[in-house]
This record gives structure tokens, sequence and C-alpha cells, in this order.
């Protein structure tokens, strides 16, 4: 049966991952209790609704992870469960954060960075391992940092550098940028001028986005008109993480240039175009459990359900203080289906990972591009390196 999809609500949710031991006869049986708590907020309107999300957006990469481990586990005697906890829109999800914290110190959630930082700092969080499922904010990963706060998610950091390495092996190296007014919007346009400046390129003319009228009817007039006054460049970069407006720059402008950013050529944290290094085994599991592709929602939320049944897999046990221990440590390394094993980083708990550059019909490159050499691991030249996150928190 067909899942249905959503259309009114943004699908900032939620995963708190519980994980406990329970009492067992038999040595070395765990039972890890896994807790899927779904935050609501309403979704801002939006020039388009080609595109709505789907109404499982994370939870079925979730419980794809769940199924993942159970694999492994059934043959270790670990027994993984998932319980799923919905909070609608402007009620209580600290609330629900103490609730799942009073059943375990494992925690997976997919919710905004205040939300994230608020949970972070309960006191009943302060021996717990949380996971960020969903937050690309940098500033989680630089001064906002957490001791117990990990992310699986991509940053908006790692997506500009993956796209400023495609530009700059391409010599696309003056951009114009259009900026959209929501606050990803923003975070994501503040990225790219960092990563346009750490990697040498420029951005030559920038604009905000500030038409409200039905581009579906208008674009081919209002676009050539609004991108006129750019000037000359080598490539218009979109920075329009609600998928509002990006889909009709595409083909409109009034330079034929190449488009990337959120629309165009897009870094993104997973994408269904994504084939190679087994990952079309990943896409077909996933697509047998949820009847669509997978998006980036999705794999984040995978590979936190993953990064826990793996370290768990290792040491043979659940506690918090242990997991936190062997997933900071070199041993760790997660397989996620991206052609190189991944592992967190020591300096602010962020997994690195390599990042897709695509398009919708087919991958165009994968990030860090060759030549882009780092002393520790090349995966570091994507988002912030130790030297430049102000995270003191790991004791790095």
């Amino acid at each position: 049966m067909q899942r249905r999809f959503r259309s009114a609500l943004l699908a900032v949710t939620a995963f708190a991952v519980l994980a406990t031991v329970a009492p067992a006869s038999g040595q070395n049986k765990v039972a890890v209790k896994i807790a899927y708590l779904e935050q609501q907020v309403d979704l801002p309107p939006t020039l388009s609704n080609l595109d709505p999300l789907p109404e499982d957006l994370g939870l079925a990469g979730a419980e794809l992870g769940v199924k993942d481990n159970a694999t492994t586990g059934s043959f270790l005697g670990h027994d993984y469960s998932l319980t799923v906890v919905t909070v609608p829109p402007g009620e209580d999800f600290l609330a629900a954060g103490r609730a799942a914290l009073a059943e375990s110190s494992l925690l997976v959630v997919k919710a905004p960075a205040e939300s994230l930082t608020a949970l972070a700092d309960l006191p009943e969080a302060a021996s717990a391992l949380v996971f960020n499922a969903s937050a690309q904010d940098g500033r989680l990963r630089d001064a906002d940092c957490r001791p117990n706060l990990f992310h699986t998610i991509v940053s908006y950091g790692m997506r500009a550098d993956a796209l400023a390495q495609l530009m700059s092996k391409k010599r696309w190296s003056d951009w114009a940028l259009v900026e959209g007014s929501y606050p990803g919007d923003t975070a994501f346009a503040e990225a790219l001028r960092t990563s346009a400046q750490k990697f040498g390129l420029s951005i030559s003319s920038e604009r905000q986005w500030v038409f409200d009228a039905d581009m579906r009817r208008n674009a081919a007039q209002e676009v050539p008109l609004f991108t006129q006054t750019l000037g000359d460049h080598d490539v218009l970069v979109v920075a329009d993480e609600l998928g509002d407006f990006g889909r009709y720059i595409l083909y409109n402008t009034w330079e034929p240039r190449p488009v990337a950013g959120s629309e165009g050529v897009a870094p993104r944290a997973w994408s269904s175009v994504v084939e190679q290094w087994g990952a079309a085994q990943l896409q077909n599991r996933f697509e047998d459990l949820a009847e669509r592709r997978m998006f980036s929602e999705d794999y984040a939320a995978w590979a936190a359900v993953r990064s826990i049944g793996e370290a768990v897999t290792r040491t043979g046990v659940a506690e918090a203080d242990a997991l936190r221990d062997y997933i900071l440590s070199d041993a760790f390394e997660l397989a996620g289906f991206k052609g190189r094993p991944m592992s967190f980083r020591a300096w602010n708990g962020q997994l690195r990972q390599p990042v897709p550059l695509v398009h919708p019909r087919a991958l165009v490159a994968l990030a860090p591009l060759e030549g882009f050499l780092h002393q520790r691991s090349e995966l570091d030249t994507l988002g912030l390196d130790a030297p430049e996150s102000a995270c003191r928190a790991f004791g790095e």
C-alpha cells in the first residue's frame, strides 16, 4: 500500500533513539529499544506543491536502520525494536525528550537547532548520547557544540565546500548568488560565501529573491529580467533550501549559465541517483520498505541508527559512556555506501562522509574530489576542520 505524503507540515522531525540493556538469561544478551520522536512544524507556503514531503520522512530511514541492525544482532543476541512518538506543532518537545531520557541515555534526534541544544542541555541528558539527524546549522559544530551531541546529517558548510570543490575543478570561479528569505536559505548562502573564499573563488554579484507572484505562469518573463542585473558570471548559485523558487530559475536566466546550489547541480547528503559502492542495494532495501525513494533525512536517520548498531555490535554493550568512547575512537567505522568508510570527528562529533553532487537524473561527482588533500583525511576538506572549529566541548 502506498504511503501517504504530507503537504501542510514540514518534516522537521525528531528521532529519539533509546537503547536499553534488559536483563538477559544468557551471556551477551542485549535488548536495544529504539524510540522515534517526531516534532511536526507547519510548512511555510511555497510557489509549487509538486514535491510534497513524505509523511514518513526520516522515520523510514530509522526503520531500515533497525532492520539492518537486526540482521547482525540476531547472531549476537542483540534485539532491536522501534517505538514511534509524534509531537504535534506547538506542543512540548522537551517534555517528550525528558520522557525519552527517562527510558534510555541514547537518543537520535531530528529537530531544529534550538530544540537540539535545549535537549542536550537538559540535566537528564548530561550523561546521554544525542545524535542530530537533521539540523545542518554550522554553529552546532562550532561554538554551540555540546559534548553529548553528535551529527549524522551533513552541515551547510560541508555541502557548500563540496560544491566549491566541483566549481574549482571546472574553473567556474566567478559566481552569482541568488538567496531566498527563509532561515535555511540565509544559512546556506552564508556557507556558500565562506566556501567561495576558502577555495579561492569569488561571488561578483548577489540578489535576494523577493517575488511572491505565480512563477508557474510568469517565470519566462520575470526571471530573465531578475537575472539580467547579475552581470557576467560562470555559474549561478541558488540558496533555496525550502524548494520555493529555484526550479523557476533553471533555463530562464538572462545569460546561458549553469545553475547550482539548492537547484541544478546540488550537494546532498543522499540522493536516489547514487548507485555505486553498493548504494543500489541500500536503495532497493529502502524502496521495498518505504515504497518510495530515499531522501537525505532518511539517510541521516539510517546512519544514526546504524552508528548505534555498529557500536553495540563491536562493544557488546549499550551504555552511553562506553559507546561514546568507541564512536570517537579510531576503531569506529561505518559503511555508508558512499565509497569509503565513515567516522566521527573527535573535535565536534560530526560524521565525516562524502557528499554527492547530483542533478535529478544522475550523479555528477562525489566530494571530496581528487586533488583536495588533507593531512588526516580528505573527508576533512568538507566542513569545519579542527583548527577552524570553535568547539571545545570535546576536549580536542
